[in-house]
C-alpha cells in the first residue's frame, strides 16, 4: 500500500504519467485514471477505469472483472486452522 500512495503522490506532484503493468486488478482501478487491457499480446480494451470496470466492452474484460473475489466486509475472515469441520 506505501508504494501505491508513493506512485500516487509522485505523479500528482510531478506531473508524470505513470505506466503501470499489473494483474492486481483492485491496485489498477484504485491508482489508475485510464486502463488498457492486453489478451494474448493484443489490446482488447481501453478506457477511463471508473468506465472499464463498471461497463466492460469486451467479453475477456468482463471475465477478468467477474473472477475478481468480492470479500463480505460484515463476515468475519477466519484463519484455516479455526475454521469449523463438519
Amino acid at each position: 500500500a506505501q508504494i501505491v500512495e508513493l506512485f500516487r503522490e509522485l505523479v500528482e506532484r510531478m506531473s508524470l504519467t505513470l505506466i503501470f503493468i499489473a494483474h492486481d486488478l483492485a491496485i489498477v482501478r484504485n491508482l489508475c485514471q485510464r486502463v488498457v487491457v492486453m489478451h494474448r499480446g493484443a489490446i482488447v480494451e481501453e478506457g477511463r477505469s471508473d468506465e472499464v470496470f463498471s461497463r466492460p466492452k469486451h467479453a475477456y474484460t468482463a471475465a477478468l472483472i467477474a473472477a475478481v473475489p468480492h470479500l463480505d466486509p460484515d463476515k468475519p475472515l477466519l484463519a484455516p486452522w479455526k475454521m469449523a469441520t463438519a
